[in-house]
């Protein structure tokens, strides 16, 4: 079977020394576990312009800005599909308060209907070693 390659962002949203995360409310975590924003990035789409989309749709935050991107790798979800996802992470972040806490609902989710509802929280960065799906890959470019 053929792989697909597709364009996706991983976003590493940091304050304080922190990292934001988030589990799925409504999806075991053993099946999904510990996430950071992540997603498609849309034909045409600039891979920045994706990242802060993606990082405010799934969390609810307006004020992100990029600080950097951090670099590509490539991740095969093979064999649970046979696609490579090629990864470009950036390093986010918010000048606004931002509480210790909260839910947010994805506005606009790729399969359509209503999204996902995610718990948002901070975790110490170097804590980091706990997201999923390999989206940890570079968080060690983030500096603290």
């Amino acid at each position: 079977m053929e792989k697909v390659q597709t364009d996706k962002v991983v976003c590493y949203i940091v304050s304080a020394g922190c990292l934001l995360v988030f589990t799925h409310r409504d999806l075991p975590l053993d099946e999904v576990g510990v996430q950071v924003p992540a997603g498609s990035i849309r034909p045409g789409e600039d891979p920045a312009a994706a990242a802060l989309r993606e990082a405010s749709e799934e969390t609810g935050l307006g004020d992100l800005r990029v600080l950097r991107k951090l670099g590509e790798a490539d991740y095969d979800i093979t064999p649970y599909r046979p696609v490579v996802m090629h990864r470009h992470f950036f390093e986010l972040t918010t000048d606004c308060p931002v509480d210790d806490r909260w839910p947010s609902r994805e506005p606009d989710p790729e399969g359509g209907g209503r999204g996902p509802v995610f718990d948002c929280y901070w975790i110490p960065l170097e804590q980091g070693h706990v997201l999923s799906g390999g989206l940890g890959a570079l968080l060690g470019c983030v500096v603290p």
